[in-house]
């Protein structure tokens, strides 16, 4: 495993996500209920921002199409999406957010 150090946990409110780059990838942390997860921040439908959609409880939607998809899993939980997204390891040091790149 590769983690990398991208930000501090106060950066990402619960109930929020915050997009970092990492190996040329957009990456965003979502924070539900306290425990970060790691997803691509590109829907697998038609490329929109997820950090741009409502996370709520373990799914973050597309504010494009509506797609939605299971943070803990990246699982198509909603069409018109069809493809799962990838997700990342989140470790926390500290206040420091670290994310799995390998």
């Amino acid at each position: 495993m590769a983690y990398v150090k991208v930000g501090k946990v106060s950066d990402v409110p619960e109930g929020t996500a915050k997009v970092y780059e990492v190996n040329g990838r957009a990456i965003a942390v979502c924070n539900v209920d306290g425990t970060l997860y790691g997803v691509d921040d590109v829907c697998t439908h038609d490329e929109g921002s997820l950090d741009q959609g409502d996370l709520e409880d373990f799914e973050i939607e597309c504010p494009r199409h509506g797609a939605r998809f299971d943070v803990r899993t990246g699982e198509v939980k909603a069409l018109p999406a069809v493809l799962p997204i990838d997700t990342f390891g989140v470790r926390v040091d500290g206040d420091d957010i670290e994310i799995d790149v390998a």
